[in-house]
């Protein structure tokens, strides 16, 4: 399976009609709807497909062929998402109609040459499984952490200043999350303890 990290772009021109597709996380997956929303209120479809985990670590799949005819359009952009087994990605594509109808074997390739197109300029990598350890450390340990998270490359998702010390909060693959515990495990009598 494969991800991203950064939203991308690229335009495809079919008889006259302008399709803009953008590949995006799947976080920021609802404000660039919205973005696309505001920025092209003259365009005459916003199609869309994502694919993302949920709690259970299943695939969810969800389309919407916003009005053009059903199934030419978000079925296609999900099926060549499926094709490169992108996960926690959503694709937007904005449709400019040219005045030459496409028929619908037409936007069923225009939809998927597009998805194509964007997947192709996407800097893709491989998808891990992250989960979330709290913990805390008493201040003298803020350093030590610090420097491992750093060092270890560990996404510190937030910290949170207390009296007695400090709340962590990272996101941690499972091999990562089997060497922080292994660090931390030294400083338990420190001061140091999962929450």
């Amino acid at each position: 399976m494969q991800t991203i990290e950064e939203t991308f772009s690229a335009t495809v021109e079919e008889k006259k009609s302008t399709f803009l597709a953008y590949l995006c996380p799947m976080s920021s997956f609802d404000a660039l709807h919205q973005k696309l929303k505001n920025d092209h209120p003259k365009a005459a479809h916003i199609v869309w497909a994502k694919r993302y985990f949920n709690e259970y670590r299943q695939i969810v799949e969800n389309n919407s062929d916003d009005g053009e005819p059903k199934g030419t359009s978000g079925p296609p952009v999900l099926n060549v998402m499926r094709g490169v087994e992108l996960v926690e990605a959503g694709l937007l594509i904005v449709r400019y109609f040219g005045g030459i109808k496409l028929g619908t074997g037409g936007l069923v390739r225009a939809y998927g040459s597009s998805a194509k197109e964007v997947i192709a300029h996407a800097k893709l990598i491989p998808f891990v499984f992250k989960e979330r350890v709290l913990f805390s450390t008493i201040y003298s340990l803020v350093p030590r952490f610090e420097h491992y998270t750093s060092t270890q490359n560990v996404t510190v998702i937030k910290r949170e200043f207390q009296s007695d010390g400090v709340m962590w909060e990272i996101e941690v693959s499972a091999d990562e999350k089997e060497h922080f515990l292994l660090f931390s495990h030294h400083f338990e009598r420190d001061g140091f303890r999962l929450l």
